[in-house]
């Protein structure tokens, strides 16, 4: 999510879906960043409790979405 730190996984699709690749990946971030701050807001998190929030949501979320997609490449179809 944040350029340039390893700690965020990466979005890996296929190349089937490499033209909606930007898409899902900017609706990902949305969705981290609105959980995110309002869980930063509502229960008061610290600054590291709320990295370490978007970090797991991230990298869950990504792992969900590379998970599923990859038996959608044609090579293993």
């Amino acid at each position: 999510m944040a350029s340039g730190d390893s700690s965020f996984l990466p979005l890996e699709l296929v190349d089937e879906l490499a033209d909606v690749s930007g898409l899902i990946e900017s609706d990902l971030k949305a969705i981290v960043n609105l959980v995110a701050e309002r869980a930063h807001a509502r229960l008061l998190l610290t600054r590291p409790e709320y990295r370490s929030l978007q970090k797991n949501l991230w990298n869950r979320l990504v792992t969900s979405v590379n998970d599923v997609v990859r038996p959608l490449s044609v090579e293993t179809r």
